[in-house]
């Protein structure tokens, strides 16, 4: 019972992004073919939104909830996250999902996307195996 909140924000979340279209395979599509602006838009606003998230919480040295500081180290450029983002983007164009949407995609009625949905976490497995064997 103690986690029904993290369900209704989930539930709120899923609701927001199928309200949003950001679920919808067309817009997706349209995405990748620079068709619209929708998603971009969307994608845009939430990169905005942490960037300045991340400037407050460095800025005023905000703390959590427990009073515990927040600690953000820094990120060094490395090669894989190119490869892994390019594989990302691929696997996103060609199944019309990514990650995030996949549970509200699955709600809304596409079932064809548990497919999509066990294929991500077979890879998630697999990068698990081969994680120290990988460039890092």
């Amino acid at each position: 019972m103690k986690n029904i909140k993290f369900l209704i924000v989930g539930m709120l979340f899923g609701i927001i992004l199928v309200k949003s279209q950001v679920i919808s395979w067309f817009r997706i599509q349209e995405m990748f073919r620079l068709q619209a602006f929708h998603m971009y838009g969307v994608i845009g606003s939430a990169i905005v939104v942490g960037i300045v998230s991340i400037l407050l919480i460095k800025r005023f040295q905000l703390k959590t909830i427990h009073d515990e500081p927040i600690v953000i180290p820094d990120k060094k450029f490395h090669w894989g996250n190119v490869y892994g983002g390019l594989i990302f983007g691929l696997g996103w164009a060609i199944t019309g999902a990514c990650p995030g949407p996949l549970f509200a995609q699955i709600g809304s009625g596409f079932s064809v996307i548990i497919i999509t949905l066990l294929s991500a976490i077979g890879g998630t497995w697999v990068y698990g195996l081969l994680k120290e064997k990988l460039p890092h």
